[in-house]
């Protein structure tokens, strides 16, 4: 069950990976640290921002959006710049990726990563295009 999040905990994660994550996407994170989404084709599990407020949170956040990135960029074929925000459980996640304006900010449009091809495809102009279950 999602719960909110301090806006420090979203600000520390921009810094560990050196980017902002967009507006709309930490809008709804504040107010629902995680949960699941369903797009056309698939239910996902949204990682939360790692919240250290209590030891409760900390559980509940252990698979952060930094730690989940970190991992799947040890995957071949994860985009470099990409930041795993959520998974279907079956190797594929929905990623973030920089805007071309600013490599440093994190576009609002959602893709869907297949980890057996390596390949991106959007699925959503932004976070509040996805339908919560």
């Amino acid at each position: 069950m999602p719960f909110p999040v301090d806006i420090k905990y979203i600000n520390e994660t921009e810094q560990e990976l050196g980017l902002m994550f967009p507006d709309k996407f930490k809008s709804k994170m504040t107010k629902e640290n995680g949960g699941e989404l369903m797009t056309e084709d698939d239910d996902w599990q949204l990682f939360p921002f790692f919240d250290k407020s209590d030891n409760k949170r900390i559980s509940r956040t252990c698979n952060h959006i930094g730690l989940e990135t970190k991992q799947a960029k040890e995957w071949e074929n994860f985009p470099n710049n990409g930041v795993a925000i959520a998974s279907n459980g079956c190797g594929n996640f929905l990623v973030l990726l920089p805007t071309e304006e600013n490599g440093k900010k994190l576009s609002d449009e959602i893709f869907m990563w297949f980890h057996e091809t390596g390949q991106t495809e959007k699925v959503a102009d932004n976070i509040d295009e996805l339908n919560e279950d």
